[in-house]
């Protein structure tokens, strides 16, 4: 198998190789809470809670969730934005020794439908405003019971008043539910519950500690099982890639949703180990960003590329103070490398391009932030103990330097499986190695590069063409904001380029310009020949451009008009 020459490139201060906690997730937050109880853990839209407050709300949550019934291995849903009762309920699921279950808030009834029918969910968190949706498809799911939450549970006096109304001018309606029944409230549940532990014996290896959904680009949504092990070695992993930060003193930015795997990891996971400070936002806004990383003196800040160029772009960015950022690790799709460096120019802090999927708990690959090589394009490195390869399309045969192949990792952060889901986990797992579905190489160096995804690949005249490469010199045109290229149907060439892009405010470019533009940086055959200009493009929840969607929409305009 591949030979691990990136170890030669691990700078002193960080460990190729760990001694891993041979502990349940959640005990992560007993240890936080018993060594400095006093300490703030979470921030939200300006209320403080403790480690000790939060560790015995958690607690309170799961000893509920017990009373109704909830046994080992059962299945709780979570569906809300990133605010405190996420965490609660997060850790309270774990302590309870349930398995949680991470669901959109955006989603529609169908797919809430789908998820809880899939997962088996007996129980579910969420906001008031969502309550309808849920109670419209209970009977069809597992559901037994629905505990209701609302934001201005945990606002400070006197924006607990004042939020209320602002709710339903934004919503239009109001929904009052009643402590009773299959229907609880959150508020009356941390006030009638005792917060004394809860006593489980855990297998750390083969113990589910959580169900989290793919995208579902290719089918039905899977269930990714990731064991108690699989969080416990990536959080520590992602700890160990930042030796200078200091254990318990940073102050990390919650803007990714904890319902993305990315999020939950890199931020309420990883706070929670290290006993640093959370700084939650419900919902990313660029000048509310702003202002919290000025006052809140945020030092990391895990994002996306998308979240990124919206800060960079807001005409007032000069004027907040954003020195606090000593590091960024970015993640769920490709970083522009003018991103970056104008990135790192305004805040003075380092922002580096990181890998990995869901299946991985999610990190397996990333760039040294401040010692070590950084190399432009390149996603890094395999991170402590995960051995990453290039393997020829569907086998497990590895291919030499520089040639391109299935990007296959293994390491102790990898899924235990797709839920309820053998025959796909058996397509996905091979000899220990997962088969990730992108398309990248590997240089002299060790450094992994991606390329695309397998099924992104656009086949235009028999050439095969990479969106991210014409992507990134689009994103070197300085009147691009935002820009995605995807293959649509040609009766010629089979496939064509079709480049989406959102210019930058103020801007105005020809299609004209951007063909004389393309033309001179890259290969006639890659130029794309259609270019659509967009106000915005479709995205997920952690601001993944959704290019899927607009090649769906490109298709559905295709046979209207035939």
């Amino acid at each position: 198998m591949t030979e691990k020459i990136w170890l030669s490139n691990y700078p002193d201060n960080i460990p190729t190789s760990l001694e891993y906690e041979e502990i349940p997730l959640q005990q992560y937050l007993t240890r936080a809470s018993n060594k400095a109880p006093s300490k703030i853990a979470i921030h939200f839209m300006g209320k403080d809670i403790t480690y000790k407050e939060l560790y015995e709300e958690s607690l309170k949550f799961a000893n509920y969730l017990v009373s109704i019934g909830i046994e080992k291995g059962d299945r709780v849903a979570i569906m809300l934005p990133n605010c405190p009762q996420a965490v609660i309920g997060y850790f309270g699921v774990l302590y309870a020794g349930g398995i949680v279950v991470q669901t959109n808030p955006l989603y529609t009834e169908r797919e809430i439908e789908y998820q809880l029918k899939d997962s088996g969910a007996k129980v579910i968190l969420s906001l008031d405003i969502l309550y309808p949706r849920i109670a419209k498809v209970m009977k069809d799911t597992h559901l037994e019971h629905i505990i209701i939450t609302a934001i201005k549970d945990y606002l400070p006096f006197p924006k607990s008043l004042v939020y209320p109304f602002i709710q339903k001018k934004q919503y239009g309606f109001k929904v009052t539910v009643e402590h009773s029944g299959s229907n609880h409230l959150f508020t009356e549940v941390i006030k009638v519950s005792a917060a004394e532990p809860i006593v489980q014996k855990f297998n750390i290896e083969e113990d589910i500690a959580l169900l989290q959904y793919t995208g579902g680009t290719t089918g039905y949504p899977k269930g990714v099982m990731l064991t108690h092990k699989n969080l416990v070695t990536n959080v520590q992993m992602c700890s160990a890639w930042m030796p200078e930060c200091i254990l318990g003193e940073e102050v990390i930015m919650g803007v990714l949703p904890f319902f993305h795997v990315y999020g939950m990891t890199t931020v309420l996971l990883l706070s929670v180990m290290r006993g640093d400070k959370m700084v939650l936002v419900p919902k990313f806004d660029v000048e509310t960003t702003l202002k919290t990383i000025q006052k809140q003196k945020t030092t990391l800040f895990p994002g996306a590329p998308t979240l990124y160029i919206g800060l960079l772009n807001h005409p007032d960015v000069g004027e907040y103070d954003l020195s606090s950022i000593k590091a960024c690790l970015s993640g769920s799709a490709p970083l522009p490398i003018e991103v970056q460096e104008k990135f790192e120019e305004i805040t003075g802090g380092k922002l580096v391009e990181g890998y990995g999927l869901t299946e991985t708990s999610p990190v397996s690959h990333a760039n040294f932030i401040w010692h070590g090589e950084r190399i432009r394009g390149s996603v890094g490195v395999p991170w402590p103990d995960t051995d990453s390869a290039i393997f020829k399309m569907d086998s497990t045969e590895s291919l030499p330097i520089g040639e391109i192949g299935e990007i296959a990792i293994k390491g102790p952060q990898v899924m235990k499986g797709y839920w309820n889901r053998p025959e796909e986990t058996e397509m996905t797992m091979r000899d220990g190695w997962f088969l990730t579905g992108d398309l990248g190489y590997m240089d002299d160096k060790g450094y992994f590069y991606v390329v695309d995804r397998k099924k992104d690949i656009i086949i235009a005249g028999g050439f095969n063409i990479y969106p991210r490469e014409i992507e990134e010199v689009l994103y070197e045109h300085e009147a691009v904001q935002e820009c995605v290229v995807v293959g649509v149907p040609d009766p010629y060439r089979g496939e064509t380029v079709k480049a989406f892009i959102v210019l930058k405010e103020g801007m105005s470019v020809t299609e004209e310009g951007f063909n004389k533009y393309c033309r001179e940086n890259l290969a006639a055959f890659k130029v794309p020949r259609i270019y659509e200009f967009r106000e915005e493009l479709p995205k997920t929840a952690v601001g993944k451009i959704l290019r899927r969607t607009l090649q769906d929409e490109d298709k559905a305009k295709t046979l209207k008009i035939m």
